[in-house]
């Protein structure tokens, strides 16, 4: 398995215990990782990397955002610290910047523009329905 493809298992893993006690929707702030998530999502086996991971689909929702990363206390308690691989672009430039604040401060703040949802692992999580005046 690529180095993005494991930590995008461990993000998915990360994201099912996230939905399972109720804490917000994780935010994909790696575009290196991102990019991997969208090759996957295009494959046959993309439900069963979902089950495995996650016990569960997993969709992928557009949220675009920005401020610190909310999930990375429970990444670091199943799996240690962060790799650089999550702040490395999808075009293999890390930011060096960010790594290094996070290792002085363990607190990851960045932009992000997809989340993952409980689902069917469709590209796309449906729309909330608008509600109407009467």
């Amino acid at each position: 398995m690529t180095p993005e493809r494991v930590e995008l298992a461990r993000f998915f893993k990360v994201s099912s215990r996230r939905f399972e006690i109720g804490h917000a929707t994780p935010e994909m702030f790696s575009t290196a990782i991102d990019a991997e998530w969208h090759r996957l999502m295009k494959t046959p086996e993309y439900a069963e990397f979902c089950t495995e991971h996650a016990g569960r689909a997993i969709g992928h929702r557009p949220v675009k955002g920005a401020g610190e990363i909310s999930w990375i206390s429970t990444y670091e308690e199943m799996f240690g610290p962060l790799p650089a691989l999550w702040f490395t672009s999808k075009h293999g430039r890390v930011d060096e910047e960010a790594l290094a604040r996070y290792q002085e401060t363990g607190v990851v703040v960045a932009e992000w523009d997809c989340s993952p949802v409980p689902g069917d692992g469709g590209d796309i999580a449906p729309k909330p329905e608008k509600a109407t005046a009467r």
